[in-house]
């Protein structure tokens, strides 16, 4: 009888630009959130690595879709097709059947009712028996290795792909946060807008992102500056093929107004800690977790202009994830753990 009760327990760190998923203890999908349908059937092509390299690639006939926007379901079906093709990438121990599932999603931590409901049907739809979720701050914080239920603040700003978290955390709870809407994604809008002004030339997400990736900077001037990065493309006016090298100087201009929009928000968030949390915050520094966290003296300029120590998380792409999968295991002990 022991083997029909057989639940397999999976966390999912449900992002805008990555899916991770873990399970016994280890990263069993790492996925872009993206999924390629048919249009005429809406059935599934391709979803994840396979459906991004399609991504701003394809005919009329399929449509690839980024289910999440600004770390929310923007397309409910899509989104549940993604999350079902990616439980199918792992390979579970018992192959006969597909075993109920036991699952830890994190959401951000501004999510509406609604936004939370999405969530949750979605994952019961891709085949969850028992769903749980937690925020995304507080499975950073997990992930990073703080004690989050001791009476002492903490505060995490975990930048991703659609919003970016700050929260102040303390005995378990989030004692103040601020979740905005400016996140990797803008700044990969923002290289695109600036490459459209300032060179005259047209570049999609993916080629936006690379730029991000090989010169992002939020500094004019770094310790070891990475090479400039050649970008071919056309001319918006006369349609020829363009090349063009972009310095990481002149993304830490483009991309300066959207990081002074965190600057404030973290600021605001620190504005409602109660002062003794506050001093705790002083002593122990601020921790920097997502994909945003990896962009060059971002640290060092957030440092610079809040007068606290920022410390970049030793795996910020994976801090979410792995705090997700560490309240997995004690989903009896941790009371946080919304339902």
């Amino acid at each position: 009888m022991g083997l029909f009760s057989f639940t397999q327990e999976i966390a999912i760190d449900l992002g805008t630009a990555n899916t991770i998923i873990i399970c016994d203890d280890k990263i069993v999908v790492d996925a872009p959130s993206v999924v390629a349908l048919d249009r005429r059937t809406d059935k599934v092509l391709a979803v994840g690595e396979q459906a991004r390299r399609m991504y701003e690639k394809t005919h009329e006939n399929i449509r690839t879709i980024r289910p999440l926007r600004d770390g929310v379901i923007a397309d409910f079906y899509a989104a549940e097709q993604m999350i079902r093709g990616m439980i199918k990438m792992i390979n579970f121990k018992n192959h006969w059947f597909s075993p109920p599932l036991r699952i830890v999603v994190c959401i951000p931590s501004g999510s509406t009712e609604v936004e939370m409901r999405a969530v949750h049907d979605s994952s019961e739809h891709a085949g969850g028996r028992e769903v749980y979720m937690i925020y995304e701050p507080m499975a950073a914080a997990l992930g990073i290795g703080l004690d989050i239920e001791a009476p002492e603040g903490n505060m995490i700003v975990d930048i991703g792909g659609g919003t970016t978290e700050i929260a102040v955390i303390s005995l378990g709870g989030i004692v103040s946060n601020k979740s905005i809407r400016i996140a990797g994604d803008d700044l990969t809008a923002d290289i695109m807008e600036y490459m459209r002004r300032q060179h005259n030339m047209k570049v999609g997400e993916s080629t936006a992102e690379r730029i991000k990736i090989n010169v992002g900077s939020v500094l004019t001037s770094l310790e070891n500056p990475p090479e400039d990065y050649v970008v071919h493309g056309p001319n918006q006016m006369t349609a020829l093929p363009m090349e063009v090298p972009i310095s990481y100087q002149e993304i830490a201009h483009c991309l300066d107004k959207s990081i002074s929009k965190m600057e404030v928000a973290i600021l605001s968030a620190l504005e409602q800690t109660p002062p003794e949390l506050y001093s705790d915050i002083v002593h122990n520094g601020i921790y920097l977790a997502g994909g945003g966290a990896l962009m060059r003296g971002l640290a060092k300029r957030f440092t610079d202009k809040i007068n606290i120590r920022f410390h970049v998380a030793d795996d910020p792409l994976h801090a979410v994830a792995k705090g997700t999968g560490i309240a997995l295991k004690n989903i009896d002990k941790f009371k946080f753990l919304i339902k």
